[in-house]
């Protein structure tokens, strides 16, 4: 068994185009199978633009993405890494790209070799493990943003990756997908990496903690996510609560 991490990121920086402050610098940093990471920190910070480094969405302007062992550069490289490592994007719209929602969860077991009848085997197996029988035949664009978010996950799972990478995966949700997302995961036991600013979801499902700040990835092993058990009058209300950041 190779003692390889899944990836590892060696002096990598990127800078928006048209900007010349990096939003990444020198970034090393590496993804082992095992890890269950939690990423925080101010929007505009860098944390999406990371995911999409290891995906192969954006080409760093300086280092080196390794997935493996093997340095992926090209597309074809990151074809492979896309196979391997799931990527839950922040807007399930961005994601869901077909008119039905088993079409749409086959579409990544399709693309990854499998018969159309295998594919969609695969995406009903995946939708009734989230819970989602029967919804097959459903419109996506009817769904609620629960169901969305839910699909699109879906959609991520049938193609039965290693590891998986989610940026904001509870953000908009009420409260019960939200623990519903937080099961499954649990459930699964996979690798991952989530960025999100529901501290409370971070601490649920993630051991490891990171920040970005000044392009630079920051581990603190004195960092520790805690839960505040409070009341208040109107507390059987919905509200919601403002972080300082």
């Amino acid at each position: 068994m190779s003692s390889e991490p899944l990836l590892r990121l060696s002096g990598v920086g990127y800078a928006y185009p048209g900007s010349d402050r990096p939003v990444l610098a020198d970034v090393d940093f590496t993804f082992s199978a095992g890890e269950r990471i939690g990423l925080f920190g101010p929007n505009g910070s860098g944390k999406t633009t990371l995911l999409h480094v290891m995906m192969g969405l954006v080409r760093p302007d300086a280092g080196e993405v390794r997935y493996k062992g093997t340095v992926a550069a090209t597309e074809k490289d990151f074809r492979a890494v896309r196979r391997g490592i799931g990527l839950l994007l922040q807007n399930a719209d961005d994601q869901i790209i077909y008119p039905t929602v088993l079409d749409d969860v086959a579409f990544g077991p399709l693309n990854c070799g499998l018969s159309p009848a295998r594919a969609r085997e695969a995406a009903e197996r995946t939708l009734d493990m989230l819970g989602l029988a029967g919804f097959g035949e459903r419109l996506s664009h009817r769904l609620s943003g629960g169901e969305k978010k839910l699909v699109s996950l879906a959609g991520v799972l049938a193609m039965e990756p290693e590891a998986l990478l989610l940026d904001e995966p509870t953000n908009g949700l009420d409260p019960g997908t939200r623990e519903r997302i937080a099961d499954i995961l649990k459930r699964l036991g996979k690798p991952l990496i989530v960025i999100s600013h529901d501290w409370d979801f971070l601490f649920d499902v993630t051991e490891t903690f990171y920040t970005i700040e000044a392009g630079k990835l920051v581990h603190d092993p004195h960092f520790i996510i805690h839960r505040h058990v409070h009341g208040h009058p109107l507390g059987d209300q919905a509200h919601h609560h403002h972080a300082t950041e």
